[in-house]
């Protein structure tokens, strides 16, 4: 009886990149429908997810150096073949593979597949990039190469070539655990080994599977990012009122403010997002309405204290991440979603008492998507107005603050300590 060869981590590699760069899915959702990656080891699963993101990371360098090994360029067919190199220069370049087990195990792919014939082109591009390519790489201009033309130019306009290059730095550095605590996160400190950042949050910078640390199956934490637990921080005393949590999924934000005390209801229209906030609620035992609709058309029952909006948007801050994001979008995304953003504004101060907080944020750093929405909506003529956040609130980070009150995170600063994702949060007031 014929054995069954090994499952080898690269070919999941292969198909994931084909995922991502040809069907344009979300690397998130690819990787949770592909069932091959429960048969790894841990080893062999957290491979897989590091090759993946180094590669889509470092897309432009990587594609540079391998045009630079080829006589003319692959045929356009011949996808997969481009994929098997960069699986092969990224082992090679960024992640200190031994060349010999790099360039074969490389090779062997496309040996066992329909793409033979193309088996002794990559042996040959591979052993050029093991002798040369990294004298190649420490010559290439990164961050423009790794970031789309359209984005690159944006980040320069909107923040100078110094800041855009700092901005694009960030994005390839591998993102550390961030942890909010529903309870002293001093105590959870020291059980998870984490340091306590300025906020409050929780950061762990070893890898593994976070839902076996301490904690977890109690419902003593969830995993946040810093910046992300910002805006409801930023909401003031919530105890007994009444507040709303709009396109909630998937949920850390309204965890934040059920815990606060606040009577919360969470609107999004995605079942499937919303279902791993429907978990951690349970993990966490706290209560909350959960609404599934279009937050646009929704008409609640009453108005509430207060109401955070956290939009959908283009996620370019977020990148550190989710490193997908620059090869799923276009510059005509900002626009379409800027003028969603900008109805669901609208329809949100709709939702809020007189006198009461609307905190509005994106986890984009395109200003069409932050600043921009916040003067838009002020000069539409809503009853609303600005009200500035203090240096006092945010202790630490005050270098997050604008001239108008609000906050812009980059996801360079605090870079000595891991950086964070990019926000914009603009906290407004409605008026009588």
């Amino acid at each position: 009886m014929a054995r069954t060869p090994p499952l080898d981590p690269r070919s999941i590699v292969l198909d994931l990149l084909d995922s991502v760069l040809a069907q344009k899915r979300l690397l998130d959702e690819s990787l949770d429908s592909e069932p091959r990656l429960s048969k790894l080891a841990d080893r062999d699963r957290a491979f897989v997810r590091l090759l993946v993101a180094t590669i889509l990371r470092r897309l432009g360098q990587i594609d540079q150096v391998i045009g630079r090994c080829l006589e003319r360029d692959l045929p356009v067919k011949a996808i997969r073949v481009r994929n098997m190199l960069r699986l092969g220069a990224a082992q090679l370049l960024f992640l200190d593979t031994p060349p010999h087990a790099a360039i074969s195990t490389t090779v062997d792919l496309a040996k066992n597949s329909q793409l033979a014939g193309f088996a002794k082109l990559i042996n040959a591009v591979l052993r050029r990039l093991d002798r040369e390519g990294r004298a190649w790489v420490a010559e290439q201009d990164a961050a423009p190469l790794n970031t789309p033309s359209w984005l690159w130019q944006s980040w320069r306009a909107t923040y100078g070539e110094d800041l855009a290059r700092h901005i694009a730095a960030a994005h390839q550095v591998e993102a550390p655990v961030d942890i909010t605590v529903a309870g002293d996160p001093t105590l959870w400190a020291e059980r998870l080994e984490a340091e306590i950042l300025p906020t409050g949050t929780l950061r762990r910078h070893g890898g593994g599977d976070v839902t076996q640390l301490p904690g977890f199956a109690e419902g003593a934490w969830w995993v946040q990012d810093l910046a992300a637990s910002l805006p409801a921080k930023l909401m003031g005393s919530l105890k007994g009122k009444q507040v709303a949590d709009l396109c909630a999924a998937p949920g850390g934000k309204a965890l934040q403010l059920a815990v606060a005390g606040a009577e919360v209801t969470a609107v999004d229209r995605s079942a499937k997002r919303m279902l791993r906030f429907r978990r951690n609620l349970e993990r966490l035992k706290l209560a909350a309405t959960i609404v599934e609709t279009d937050v646009a058309g929704w008409i609640p029952p009453a108005l509430f204290d207060a109401v955070l909006l956290d939009a959908p948007c283009t996620a370019t801050g977020t990148l550190r991440r989710h490193p997908d994001g620059v090869h799923l979008k276009g510059p005509g995304d900002v626009a379409y979603l800027a003028d969603q953003q900008h109805a669901l504004l609208k329809a949100a101060v709709s939702m809020v008492k007189p006198g009461g907080t609307l905190v509005y944020c994106v986890c984009s750093l395109e200003p069409q998507e932050g600043e921009a929405q916040i003067t838009r909506l002020l000069d539409s003529g809503a009853s609303i107005c600005r009200d500035p956040i203090l240096a006092t609130e945010v202790p630490g980070l005050e270098m997050i603050l604008t001239p108008a009150g609000e906050v812009r995170t980059l996801p360079h600063y605090l870079a000595e300590k891991g950086g964070m994702d990019a926000f914009f949060i603009a906290r407004l007031k409605r008026l009588e």
